[in-house]
């Protein structure tokens, strides 16, 4: 009990730990987007304590039942009578001990494979400190997926189903369910392939067609992402593995910034370049490696145009940063007698004489 006390209070001071930096980082929210992407969730530590608290209680449950039958071990022979209730007969008799046998291991898988992810976060993944909050939710998943197979495996060799007796039956019915339900199996294969090779992370910011968010949670046959705002969409798994994925943060956050700027023709480009420049190298937030960079990029139908690149160190810095840039050309271009360039069309009218008759204009 003194050991979950401990591993809470340990994780609850990682939470507090990470609260306070995204405090301190986030000192100028008002300037910020509404919604700023994590690469790294934070603990859910109720759920975690809640599903510790349930494997304290199993724990508790299982001691009272071992002490029930250390009690009452001199009457235990005398149940030796349930096995001879036969219920039915698939491959081997099945008793009714078989089947309370087989009710306890059912309830037990479920059990476990419901509060797996608190005991593994407090025992081993806690303790695991260059593992990612992403990594820790696959192992977690994975490992729920296989007791809850190992469970299912052993429940129906309690009732008799044993591999080699019913592994046509299951071909069958695998090949049959594979046409009827091809797409949620296609759905549940591309989440283990998700899990294991983990082309999105739980917190990574991702575009999948024409959905973008942040990866919320990922289950055995859907992935939730928050878009921008604050929707849940519900993906398939297979969308992620067939269709273009884009994800901003899987091994870098950095992006680049492209703002492209017209000037007027008979401006001083080299003038208009450093301002750009200038522009980008003030900004707290533009990163100095990679540098910026103005680039006189193409002689535009009206206008000589400019583009001025830089680079920011997460996607949630990308839209403010814009922002700011588009601010500050806009002010040093105009201290400096630079004009942004807009379109333009040169009209020409051509005079007429005035004693040329009318019937000569109509010809004309």
């Amino acid at each position: 009990m003194r050991w979950f006390q401990i591993a809470r209070a340990r994780l609850a001071a990682r939470a507090a730990s990470m609260a306070s930096q995204k405090v301190e980082i986030g000192g100028a929210a008002e300037d910020q987007p509404e919604i700023q992407p994590e690469a790294q969730p934070p603990i859910d530590l109720n759920a975690v304590s809640k599903q510790t608290g349930q494997i304290m209680k199993y724990l508790l449950g299982g001691m009272l039942l071992i002490g029930m039958w250390l009690i009452w071990a001199d009457i235990l022979p005398a149940l030796i009578m349930l096995k001879q209730v036969q219920l039915w007969t698939a491959v081997t008799a099945v008793t009714l001990v078989d089947l309370g046998l087989a009710i306890i291991m059912l309830v037990l898988t479920v059990a476990a494979a419901r509060n797996i992810p608190g005991l593994l976060e407090l025992a081993v993944l806690s303790r695991l400190h260059y593992l990612d909050m992403g990594a820790k939710h696959a192992a977690a998943t994975l490992a729920r997926y296989v007791i809850v197979a190992l469970g299912l495996t052993i429940t129906f060799q309690v009732l008799g189903l044993q591999w080699d007796h019913v592994q046509w039956l299951v071909a069958a019915m695998t090949v049959g369910l594979a046409f009827g339900l091809q797409e949620i199996f296609a759905n549940f294969v591309s989440g283990l392939i998700i899990l294991v090779e983990r082309p999105i992370r739980v917190g990574d910011v991702v575009t999948v067609g024409t959905v973008s968010g942040t990866v919320s949670r990922i289950r055995i046959r859907a992935t939730t992402i928050v878009d921008w705002d604050r929707k849940e969409l519900i993906v398939p798994n297979k969308t992620f593995i067939t269709d273009k994925l884009v994800n901003w943060t899987l091994s870098d956050t950095v992006l680049r910034v492209v703002i492209p700027v017209g000037i007027a023709y008979g401006s001083d480009t080299e003038k208009a370049k450093a301002l750009l420049l200038k522009a980008a190298e003030d900004h707290e937030l533009v990163l100095d490696d990679p540098a910026p960079s103005a680039l006189f990029m193409s002689f535009g139908s009206s206008s000589l145009d400019f583009e001025l690149r830089a680079f920011v160190g997460k996607i949630g810095d990308l839209l403010p940063v814009r922002h700011e840039l588009h601010m500050a050309i806009d002010e040093a271009f105009k201290a400096n007698g630079i004009e942004i360039a807009f379109p333009q069309q040169d009209v020409h009218l051509r005079t007429i004489a005035q004693n040329v008759p009318e019937n000569e204009l109509l010809k004309k």
